[in-house]
């Protein structure tokens, strides 16, 4: 058989190749793998979109190599993979001016966490304020005696964060039980004079790398002011009585006043509605004291341009209070403040939306409101937030609540919705969002 096929005229031949080929193509499965075989002893053929491509690029380079040509024949150009345009991982600022890392900040739990990584997020994150909380509790569980771990995890971060150029903010707040009239829930101490001598004793250890302090935390819940009746007067009293002691160490730190909840209640037992509660504030002469005014503009699952009465499109629940509106809160303080004359930066020392898409379970009871948020939505208030305050010279900075409660805390605790971090450690649409603002 052999001889006689040698013997055979070459368009003989020819023809024979051509039935072959074209009987291949009739049988896709069967020729992907026999010309796969037959090309490799020519040339390896990069992936295609599609098998007939890979098919017709084959035949092609087979050719000449077997059907002489009295020219040179050019490789074929390969068969290029198609391209994608990637679903962007975060939504894109539409602000018309970069925005002062100054007015950036978010607050963290650096407390026997990985500091190294949360500086490094801190950096990729661009924030110029970051807020951790002094829980006067655990610093001080009883008289003059200091918690080595909380103190020593604390002295670590505030370094670190000195040496990275961050401004620190630091909270004050739940005295230990043995200062306070009971022990069920927080509150103050029964002598204000304590926390005098306590303020003055963390101003002393770290003057010079705190930029700014934040007086109690919330005084409007019982929950952290059980001991003592709610009102606005006795947190003054407070607050006084804390900022004393800063000023005698560095007169120069900035002092904020604790921030009322907005809390949507005011039965006098749980809760007072944050707006009387601060009235009676501005009444009593916080802004003798301060340099400056807390607050903690929520906005619930409402968009941050949105005020009462115009928003039911968005928000099923929460939408019948000002207290749900992150701008309805912010105008409310301002007005205020102009009633009585006050003259001082609002700084939103906690503010947020939580959204519990992605964590693998609802919302925890209390905090329903968090499933009608998405993570991109959570991510297009939060910058939203900022371009806010880039354009309200009065307000800012504005501290985000939080970066890592997430991973800290898992999805059984309302506060992971509101962080930036998933339980896992992931970025979420708002971590990028904020990581590529233009600053």
């Amino acid at each position: 058989m052999q001889k006689s096929f040698q013997h055979r005229p070459i368009p003989f031949i020819i023809l024979t190749l051509l039935v072959i080929f074209s009987t291949i193509a009739c049988q896709p499965n069967r020729a992907e793998l026999e010309i796969a075989q037959f090309a490799e002893t020519i040339t390896a053929i990069p992936p295609a979109p599609s098998i007939e491509a890979e098919i017709e690029t084959e035949l092609d380079q087979a050719t000449p190599a077997i059907v002489p040509s009295p020219t040179q024949t050019e490789s074929p150009t390969a068969t290029p993979e198609p391209t994608f345009t990637p679903t962007p991982a975060y939504p894109q600022y539409q602000g018309s001016s970069p925005i002062d890392p100054n007015l950036i900040g978010i607050q963290v739990h650096p407390f026997g966490e990985d500091q190294a990584l949360m500086f490094q997020q801190l950096d990729e994150l661009g924030v110029g304020w970051v807020k951790i909380q002094i829980s006067w509790k655990l610093f001080e569980p009883a008289p003059g005696r200091l918690d080595e771990f909380w103190f020593g995890e604390t002295d670590r971060f505030i370094d670190a964060a000195h040496a990275q150029g961050l401004n620190v903010m630091v909270g004050i707040a739940k005295a230990p039980e043995w200062s306070r009239p009971t022990t069920t829930e927080d509150g103050p101490p029964s002598d204000f004079a304590e926390f005098t001598r306590f303020t003055e004793l963390v101003a002393n250890r770290y003057s010079g790398k705190v930029q700014a302090y934040e007086l109690w935390n919330e005084p409007n819940l019982r929950r952290e002011w059980n001991g003592f009746d709610m009102n606005g007067a006795s947190l003054v009293q407070l607050v006084a009585a804390g900022a004393d002691g800063i000023r005698r160490v560095d007169p120069s730190v900035v002092l904020i006043s604790g921030a009322p909840a907005p809390t949507g209640i005011n039965d006098g037992v749980s809760a007072i509605d944050d707006r009387v509660y601060f009235e009676q504030m501005l009444a009593a002469g916080i802004a003798l004291h301060v340099d400056g005014i807390g607050y903690h503009p929520y906005g619930a699952s409402n968009p941050v341009w949105a005020t009462m009465g115009n928003t039911a499109e968005y928000a099923v629940s929460h939408n019948d209070h000002p207290s749900f509106f992150f701008s309805h809160t912010t105008e409310d303080y301002q007005r205020l403040m102009m009633q009585y004359g006050v003259d001082l930066p609002l700084w939103g020392t906690e503010f947020g939306w939580g959204s519990y898409e992605m964590l693998g379970k609802p919302a925890p009871a209390g905090a329903e409101f968090m499933n009608q948020l998405s993570e991109w939505e959570q991510a297009i208030h939060i910058i939203g937030a900022f371009e806010y305050t880039q354009n309200n010279e009065s307000v800012g900075p504005l501290i985000l609540w939080n970066l890592n409660f997430g991973p800290l805390l898992g999805a059984d605790f309302p506060e992971t919705g509101y962080a930036i971090l998933r339980p896992d450690g992931s970025k979420r649409p708002a971590y990028l969002a904020i990581q590529h603002l233009p600053k």
